[in-house]
């Protein structure tokens, strides 16, 4: 389990985080939902330690997260953070690697190699695992982000909208690769723009406006046409499919 109590962060003198206490749970996946400029972002950075907030604490199981060293919380916690840089001459393969990282710097065993290849066919990147990065597409190259993310295979894995740039089809296999993931006990924290996707594979849902939590639960009590016509200052209605939401702008 990741979570924070009481965060507060402002930067720019803007309150970004007012008071934030959420909490994600262990084998499960949790949705980041809410409008731009919500503070999804930013309280993700925060969970991955990317950010230092004002105030509030994070905890990671029952541990503060602050007083854990950093090498001992990179093997515990993965942040792909939207826009990540990476060096257009590394191979695909090469990328996967720096996943392993923080288990063995500087030296691939033969299992952090079979965790790299594993990870390469889990995002269909096989055949393309010696291209070089800037030849890849968009949907390709954050394909590979991906997979770096889950070659560090730690507990908790947070993931700022995953699904940018990838088509129907990766976009729900990177899906059930996550909650294939949850399945074996790790945390998945990822903000989702598409609502009938969260809604499909989370299992958590914190919804987050103005900086604050407006609501927390299952998909069920969060994805209602109440709380989410109050979440986006919008008309929504929701519709029930073999019994998942489908959500729709009025």
């Amino acid at each position: 389990m990741i979570g924070c109590q009481e965060l507060n962060y402002s930067t720019g003198g803007k309150r970004i985080l007012d008071r934030v206490s959420a909490s994600a749970p262990s084998g499960a996946i949790t949705a980041l939902v809410g409008p731009n400029g919500a503070g999804k972002s930013t309280l993700l950075a925060m969970l991955g330690r990317m950010l230092v907030p004002d105030s509030g604490m994070i905890r990671l199981g029952g541990e503060n997260a602050a007083a854990l060293a950093r090498a001992a919380f990179a093997r515990r916690v993965t942040t792909l953070r939207q826009a990540t840089r990476i060096t257009p001459r590394l191979t695909v393969r090469d990328l996967v690697g720096f996943g392993r990282y923080p288990h063995n710097p500087g030296h691939l065993t033969a299992a952090d190699r079979k965790i790299v290849d594993a990870c390469l066919q889990d995002l269909a990147l096989s055949d393309l695992a010696e291209r070089h990065l800037d030849t890849l597409s968009g949907g390709q190259q954050q394909r590979a982000l991906i997979a770096m993310a889950l070659a560090q295979e730690t507990e908790v894995l947070l993931l700022d909208e995953p699904l940018n740039n990838l088509d129907l089809t990766h976009a729900r296999r990177v899906m059930q690769i996550l909650a294939q993931r949850s399945r074996s006990g790790r945390t998945v924290v990822t903000v989702l723009h598409d609502l009938t996707i969260a809604a499909r594979f989370a299992d958590h849902v914190i919804a987050v406006k103005d900086g604050q939590v407006l609501n927390e639960g299952a998909p069920a009590t969060v994805f209602t046409p109440e709380v989410l016509s109050q979440l986006y200052d919008a008309q929504v209605e929701v519709h029930l499919i073999d019994g998942k939401p489908v959500i729709l702008p009025i």
